[in-house]
């Protein structure tokens, strides 16, 4: 199975949005939402909405590199009280105009560039995988159920090796000490052609994709590795083979 193309991301964007706000309607806001539990779910919501508007705005205006203090998706605590019926269009307004303004610019120009790549491809992956995830979020919290198109969900996993663990070890580094040269780690999809070998025995995260013999291995339908590896469910059900506290370790450390 590929890598989606630029173009299912944009379309993915709207699509994961459309999925959200359809399980929204009638729902209490107000609740915490466990897997967040700093968030009600109003704050959930207003979260995912400026992240996409943070990106539509650095593309918009073709910011030559990311400006984090545009980005009002950390500033949550005065959304309180808020109704489906407004924050419903305000979801889907969002991610039409971030969809809209991806498709206008070059994917390969140089805008609000991540780890030296175009903005325009990092941030159709990154926010199509921001919505992907906060939309289980809020499904658990609503009790409604959660399914996810097996080619995004490989490319989530794919994202979260590339981009959230790097990530981890340069943003928090003294969490990640304890996985510095410690062994290797096997992430394998049972449903799906996707495998990610994770080398943990040098200063950083080195992944590749295929098959490898690895210190642990876990084996299981690629929805449910993107929900462990991003802390939204536990091991259990999952097949894991090898040193199984590496594994745990790696997944209590690294966060995103």
């Amino acid at each position: 199975m590929g890598i989606p193309s630029y173009e299912r991301r944009c379309a993915e964007i709207i699509n994961q949005t459309e999925l959200l706000t359809s399980s929204l309607t009638d729902a209490d806001l107000g609740v915490q939402v466990p897997s967040t539990p700093d968030w009600t779910l109003n704050q959930l919501l207003r979260h995912i909405g400026h992240a996409h508007r943070w990106a539509d705005s650095m593309l918009r205006d073709r910011l030559p590199e990311i400006d984090y203090s545009r980005n009002g998706a950390q500033l949550l605590s005065s959304y309180v009280g808020e109704s489906p019926a407004v924050l419903i269009p305000w979801l889907r307004e969002g991610a039409a105009s971030l969809a809209e303004v991806l498709r206008e610019v070059d994917p390969d120009e140089m805008i609000a560039p991540l780890g030296g790549f175009p903005g325009p491809r990092v941030w159709s992956r990154r926010m199509t995988h921001e919505t992907v995830i906060h939309r289980w979020d809020a499904c658990d919290t609503l009790g409604v159920p959660y399914a996810l198109d097996p080619e995004i969900a490989q490319d989530t996993l794919r994202e979260w090796t590339g981009l959230a663990l790097p990530y981890s070890f340069t943003r928090w580094p003294d969490q990640t000490a304890p996985l510095v040269r410690s062994g290797t780690v096997h992430l394998h999809a049972t449903d799906v052609e996707a495998e990610f070998v994770i080398d943990l025995t040098g200063d950083a995260p080195v992944v590749s994709e295929g098959h490898a013999k690895a210190d642990v291995a876990v084996r299981g339908p690629v929805v449910d590795l993107v929900l462990a590896v991003y802390r939204r469910r536990s091991l259990e059900g999952l097949e894991v083979f090898g040193n199984a506290d590496l594994l745990a370790l790696m997944l209590e450390r690294v966060r995103f």
